[in-house]
């Protein structure tokens, strides 16, 4: 594995710059596809929200300081180009937010490349009710396992506030699986 100060190096020269995408790419691309996956929930959308981010992480790598990690930054990217998909999938579609994460919810059965059981399904409907940011929180300190302060880096947000959002979501989710 590749210094990560080494690669933004590289990314920003331009004779090593095309090597160094693909060293990013084959780094990152799965755990990127699974963020970016359990936001926009279905596998084509994902695969387009990705390739997205990688487009505008190529972009906009002169602007990156080193402020926060690379991934950091990156998983920054992926969940705004996965909000703003989202937002346009839903004016396109003449409904809200929640109806639209209903709907995708509701689709995963259907989906081919959705590889849960009846309990998954259950668990990504339920993830479905929760608040854009409480959504955010949950899957990535539950499903990517991530530090709160990593998440914090990423979001732009108090580790106090995340454990609040995280507590909150865990609740609801509860409550909704007893529920059904």
């Amino acid at each position: 594995m590749i210094a990560e100060e080494t690669l933004v190096d590289q990314l920003k020269q331009p004779d090593t710059q095309d090597k160094a995408f693909e060293v990013l790419v084959d780094t990152y691309k799965e755990r990127l596809y699974w963020h970016i996956r359990r936001i926009v929930l279905d596998h084509d959308d994902t695969d387009d929200v990705l390739q997205n981010t990688f487009i505008k992480v190529f972009r906009n790598i002169e602007g990156f300081k080193g402020d926060s990690k690379l991934y950091s930054w990156m998983y920054r990217i992926a969940t705004n180009e996965s909000l703003s998909f989202l937002k346009t999938k839903s004016k396109k579609l003449g409904v809200n937010n929640e109806e639209l994460h209903e709907r995708m919810a509701n689709n995963l059965q259907a989906d081919v490349y959705f590889e849960g059981d009846e309990i998954q399904l259950k668990l990504q409907q339920a993830i479905a009710t929760l608040p854009e940011k409480q959504k955010l929180v949950f899957n990535m300190k539950y499903f990517e396992e991530l530090k709160y302060e990593e998440i914090s880096e990423i979001l732009d947000t108090t580790v106090g506030g995340l454990k609040a959002s995280y507590h909150l979501a865990v609740k609801k989710l509860e409550a909704f699986l007893k529920e059904k």
